[in-house]
């Protein structure tokens, strides 16, 4: 299969391919007679693999380490539970700050009610805020 057939049948892109050909996550392919990259079905497999594995959040050093277990050179299943409960780790981090920011932005968004309700004329508490850097109390 040409670059394009691959980019299309595993939804990346052909620089994302080449991508991870140069950081040795697929081996490099073979050449046309034309000079052009021909993958085969296990290429295609491997990037659908390493693209799935980083929808889940996965990072390329982590994945290169799922590849090594793929190809049989290490069997512990052990070390794959590993990764996804560190991974799990770092996405309830994740969550907990994005929870934090979405608090920050309710509260501002209280103080923007109040200001308007009591006045269109105010200088908007939330930019006083942010400009100062000092978090003001609603009352």
């Amino acid at each position: 299969m040409l670059i394009g057939e691959v980019a299309q049948n595993t939804g990346l892109s052909i620089d994302t391919i080449r991508f991870y050909e140069k950081e040795s996550l697929i081996g490099p392919p073979q050449r046309s007679a034309g000079g052009y990259r021909l993958y085969d079905e296990h290429a295609v497999d491997r990037l659908q693999l390493i693209g799935r594995a980083q929808q889940l959040g996965f990072s390329l050093q982590e994945i290169r380490e799922l590849l090594v277990i793929e190809d049989g050179e290490s069997g512990e299943c052990s070390h794959v539970r590993d990764l996804i409960a560190s991974k799990i780790e770092q996405v309830k981090a994740k969550i907990a700050g994005l929870k934090s920011i979405e608090k920050r932005l309710a509260k501002a968004q209280q103080q923007c009610n109040a200001a308007l309700t009591n006045s269109c004329d105010v200088k908007c508490p939330v930019l006083q805020e942010l400009e100062s850097g000092k978090e003001k109390v609603s009352r």
